[in-house]
């Protein structure tokens, strides 16, 4: 049988469409390794390393997690149920800050341990002390009253002579401020705008990440506040004594009534009158509550509760027993709120 020639219009749809394939292939493939060359970029960018963040205290730790989530994590200088009041440095610390390139802490009169080696260890990263943070409303430090630290001889009849290296690190009570305002919500806001803002600044390849993290970690903290007005409302009128002056901020957003602190400084152990003294303050008030707190001596507060019919609790300003992470500074407030609720509502 003869062999004939195939026309053009008797080829099949599925051999033409083989044909052109095969003749735009090139086209093809290096349109392929150009969108392949632009996913390659965003991959880098997008996984690029986040620099070294060190953290001082677990508080404002717990905000830098929050808006570093998904980049990278912070490192935290003071662990556990450690104090920034009395910590000392560990090696593993000194390591941190050589490697730093962003220190956030509050400031000396906090962190007063920190100071010389951020100036010899920390010397090459950026240092941002949250207290002085754009919109951080700043109380000046009690002093009259029943907060004010009483130099009448106790401590050193009672045997708690200081050297002078212990006297500077009190520096914190001398300050012109309280340094615990992150217990005011609102503070907390204006301290992770400036966390953003330097993350942002150092790390321009994960900005969107940060602000999106900084949005709807507003937006808790936001919750958060309407949920602790609501705890402590009922119990708001009613005084109770805490261990040391660290609760001014949530007072001064809330309402709550602190009638006065065992010591203001919580390196010093008060002596023989301020007990007193703290003790006829319980009776004269009638307040309802003593709240220890769980890194310091905790028989203090036995003795000024002795006699009176006043009940003791926990607040954990520093937030000592909680597990750091994002979640901490959430878990640290709605703690201090749930724990004067319990204990202010008991009947005495």
């Amino acid at each position: 049988m003869p062999h004939r020639l195939m026309s053009p219009r008797l080829v099949s749809p599925r051999l033409m469409s083989l044909r052109l394939m095969s003749s735009r292939a090139p086209l093809i493939l290096a349109a392929t390794a150009f969108l392949a060359a632009g996913t390659a970029h965003a991959q880098t960018s997008n996984n690029a390393p986040s620099p070294d963040v060190v953290v001082s205290i677990k508080p404002i730790h717990s905000l830098v997690a929050a808006i570093m989530a998904g980049v990278g994590a912070p490192k935290l200088i003071v662990e556990g149920a450690a104090s920034p009041h009395t910590y000392n440095m560990k090696p593993s610390n000194a390591a941190a800050l050589q490697n730093a390139k962003i220190v956030f802490w509050m400031g000396e009169g906090m962190e007063h341990f920190l100071e010389k080696p951020l100036e010899t260890l920390g010397s090459k990263a950026t240092v941002v002390a949250l207290e002085d943070a754009p919109g951080v409303e700043k109380l000046p430090q009690r002093e009259g009253g029943p907060f004010e630290p009483h130099d009448d001889g106790d401590e050193a009849d009672a045997g708690h002579d200081h050297d002078a290296a212990a006297e500077a690190s009190h520096a914190h009570d001398d300050g012109e401020f309280d340094m615990h305002s992150w217990l005011d919500p609102r503070n907390a806001k204006a301290m992770a705008a400036e966390i953003e803002t330097t993350l942002a600044k150092a790390d321009p390849d994960h900005a969107a990440a940060y602000r999106t993290n900084r949005e709807t970690l507003d937006a808790r903290i936001d919750a958060l506040d309407r949920a602790i007005a609501a705890t402590v409302a009922p119990i708001k009128d009613r005084p109770f004594v805490v261990f040391h002056d660290a609760y001014q901020y949530f007072e001064h957003r809330y309402g709550v009534s602190v009638a006065g602190s065992i010591t203001v400084s919580p390196e010093t152990a008060p002596g023989a009158q301020r007990l007193k003294e703290i003790h006829a303050k319980i009776e004269k008030l009638g307040a309802t509550c003593v709240f220890a707190e769980p890194q310091f001596e905790p028989k203090l507060v036995n003795v000024v509760l002795e006699g009176t019919s006043a009940k003791s609790g926990t607040l954990d300003p520093e937030a000592g027993t909680l597990t750091a992470g994002p979640d901490l500074y959430f878990q640290l407030m709605n703690g201090i709120a749930q724990s004067l609720a319990s204990c202010l509502s008991q009947q005495g």
